[in-house]
C-alpha cells in the first residue's frame, strides 16, 4: 500500500514516528530486569522515561506556540497541549505500565518459587523474560484506558477536542 499525499506531507514527530520512542519504554524493561539488576538501575530507568514524557511535552507545547502564532488564547492552548502530553504520557509510558510489569514480575517471581524447584538465578531469569514479553501486550489496553480516562475528566476541564496521539 503506498503512502497517501497527506501522509507524505506529514511532519516526523521525533517523539512519536521515531526509535526515539522506545525511550519511554525504558522503565518496562527496567522493572522486568528488577530481579537481576541493583535497584539504582531501575531507577535510572524511570529518569530515562520521564526525560522522555517531558521532552515530548515541551515539544508538543513549542508546537501549539507555533500553530497559534499570536492568536488569542495562545498561552492557553499551549499550556494544554503541555499538561495534556505529560499527564497522558506519565500515566501511559511510565506509571501505569512500569507497576504493572513490576506487579507482573513479582508474582512470577513468587510463583515460579511455589511451584519450581529451579535455581534461583534461572526463577529470575525467567521473570525478567515473562516481563518483556508482557510489554507489548499491555501497550494497546493502557493506552486506550489513559485515552479514556483523560477524555472523562481532565479534557473535559479544559474543553480539549484534539485527542492525544500516541
Amino acid at each position: 500500500m503506498e503512502p497517501s499525499a497527506e501522509q507524505d506531507n506529514k511532519a516526523v514527530d521525533i517523539y512519536r514516528d521515531t526509535w526515539v520512542r522506545f525511550l519511554g519504554y525504558a522503565n518496562e524493561v527496567g522493572e522486568a530486569f528488577r530481579a537481576l539488576v541493583p535497584v539504582s538501575m531501575v531507577w535510572a530507568s524511570y529518569v530515562v522515561a520521564t526525560a522522555y514524557v517531558s521532552a515530548d511535552a515541551m515539544d508538543k507545547g513549542k508546537k501549539a506556540a507555533v500553530a497559534h502564532g499570536d492568536n488569542p488564547g495562545k498561552t492557553t492552548r499551549v499550556a494544554v497541549a503541555v499538561v495534556d502530553t505529560f499527564v497522558w504520557q506519565a500515566l501511559a509510558s511510565v506509571a501505569i505500565p512500569g507497576f504493572t510489569i513490576n506487579r507482573v514480575c513479582a508474582a512470577s517471581l513468587y510463583l515460579l518459587g511455589k511451584a519450581t524447584r529451579w535455581p534461583l538465578p534461572v526463577r529470575k531469569w525467567t521473570t525478567t523474560a515473562i516481563g518483556l514479553s508482557t510489554i507489548p501486550f499491555i501497550i494497546t489496553p493502557i493506552d486506550r484506558s489513559v485515552d479514556f480516562l483523560l477524555d472523562s475528566s481532565l479534557r473535559k476541564i479544559y474543553g480539549d477536542t484534539e485527542k492525544h496521539e500516541p
